[in-house]
């Protein structure tokens, strides 16, 4: 899951970094409006954890540039201020959720994970379709029960597209998901198709219902056989 955090105080935006890896979420940051304002409209994110008062602009400012984009991330504002005022305007312009500074990691942490299986499995920790399941918590793909070994790229890549079954995935929307601001560092997509490969022959050999379709010079669809 690709999060992005903007706030300012260097000091909590490393705490909250650091917290949100060990979960193994993939964390892109912004520590002013302009910067935020900049990764909303170029990339897409899982969930978005935003502060009200940022140097250069408002929070509030960023959830309406979403809700005019028309944008569905998930949004947790995360405020020093406990305004009621605040917290009406945020969930009218699209928030999901609202926690006041300070808070511990973990309820951090709780929040976001109830927040993206609300709106990406329908509250559920797991995805299951044909013979397949996708466990979100413990990390683990198994086939007709069978548990079948993925690295954490192949984990990630899977999960795009059983949240994205039948649609056509690029591999730039693929590669801007799974990699985050490093695939600006990239000079082709070859690490893409290394990982779709090994992935490919792993649902082939395991004789997993679905599969990842190619398609020409475009990105790939996952479909049910």
């Amino acid at each position: 899951m690709k999060i992005l955090v903007v706030e300012d105080e260097k000091e909590l935006l490393k705490s909250i970094h650091d917290s949100l890896i060990q979960e193994q979420f993939l964390i892109e940051t912004a520590e002013n409006y302009h910067s935020a304002s900049e990764k909303i409209a170029l990339y897409t994110y899982d969930c978005i954890l935003l502060d009200i008062m940022l140097p250069g602009g408002n929070g509030l400012q960023l959830l309406q540039q979403l809700k005019d984009m028309g944008k569905s991330e998930n949004v947790i504002i995360i405020s020093a201020k406990d305004s009621l005022d605040d917290k009406l305007t945020g969930l009218e312009l699209g928030a999901d959720d609202y926690l006041t500074k300070p808070f511990h990691n973990a309820e951090l942490n709780a929040r976001i994970k109830a927040v993206l299986r609300r709106k990406n499995q329908e509250g559920k920790n797991s995805i299951e379709i044909t013979n397949i399941e996708l466990d979100l918590t413990e990390r683990t793909f198994t086939v007709d029960g069978e548990n079948i070994t993925l690295n954490r790229k192949e984990f990630d890549i899977l999960h795009f597209f059983l949240l994205n079954k039948r649609r056509l995935v690029t591999k730039t929307a693929l590669a801007e998901h799974v990699w985050g601001d490093h695939i600006d560092q990239a000079d082709n997509f070859d690490f893409i198709y290394y990982q779709i490969k090994n992935l490919r022959k792993k649902l082939q050999q395991s004789n997993a219902e679905i599969e990842i379709e190619a398609v020409y010079g475009i990105g790939y669809k996952l479909i049910e056989k």
